[in-house]
């Protein structure tokens, strides 16, 4: 599968006074990444002491696993802490499959949602779809078979958030705005990621060409084409879904 996963953030030394806009000091910056990489370091090694488990009880090739996360964190990329954003860092997610007697490697390059997880999976064990299931089975493509590529849809719906005086990157009333938006966002087949929002600035970012989505190009005329199309996709997935928000 393609994985939609979590990236550390690099940070320049120059540049960590300008982050902590939330009133986190650089040493709890620190702390909160060590914690962070920490829990991922447990991850690994849980995996591979169930990996041994299963290979010491001869069940390794009979058995499907699948690693997969929730959302990672920005954990100070784009000035950002949190996941409530549609940046990659936070929407990229670890997506990896090993068949029973899997023995090479397989990617996936086009865009793959969440949502076909469980179909994938009951289509894998010889079940059905259950009616409830929303999303398709992407078994063909982990058997090497090629499926047309489709959208990917996100969505954001804001909780309470407090923001914390001392910020120097914007007025609290304007970061207040922003965190309290809600998001609907859709990323195409040929890498275009579009966000609408109820409240604040729409994005439009071409993943191939700006994957660390620096330039935001959907003030932009010339991009006019690719948002309306995007924009159809999402009032449409709105409309199949029964999400009623106004963009």
């Amino acid at each position: 599968m393609r994985e939609w996963q979590q990236a550390e953030a690099v940070l320049d030394r120059k540049r960590l006074p300008n982050l902590f806009f939330f009133g986190v000091t650089q040493d709890e910056y620190r702390a909160m990444k060590q914690r962070y990489l920490g829990l991922i370091t447990m991850v690994d090694r849980s995996i591979g002491g169930i990996l041994s488990c299963l290979e010491r009880a001869e069940l390794l090739d009979k058995t499907i696993i699948i690693h997969t996360s929730d959302h990672g964190d920005m954990l100070g990329a784009h000035h950002l802490f949190g996941k409530e954003v549609m940046f990659e860092e936070a929407v990229r997610v670890p997506y990896l499959v090993r068949l029973p007697g899997q023995r090479q490697g397989l990617r996936v390059v086009q865009p793959v949602s969440h949502i076909d997880f469980l179909p994938t999976l009951l289509d894998l064990l010889g079940e059905l779809k259950r009616n409830q299931c929303a999303g398709n089975s992407l078994a063909p493509l982990l058997r090497g078979e090629s499926m047309p590529p489709g959208n990917v849809f996100l969505e954001w719906s804001p909780n309470r958030f407090k923001v914390m005086k001392g910020t120097e990157l914007a007025p609290r009333r304007t970061i207040k705005r922003a965190m309290n938006e809600s998001t609907r966002a859709v990323i195409s087949a040929g890498g275009w990621k579009l966000c609408l929002r109820d409240q604040d600035l729409n994005e439009l970012y071409n993943l191939e060409a700006d994957p660390n989505e620096a330039h935001n190009l959907y003030y932009q005329p010339d991009y006019r084409a690719i948002i309306e199309q995007g924009r159809r996709d999402i009032l449409s997935w709105q409309r199949t879904t029964g999400d009623t928000l106004k963009l």
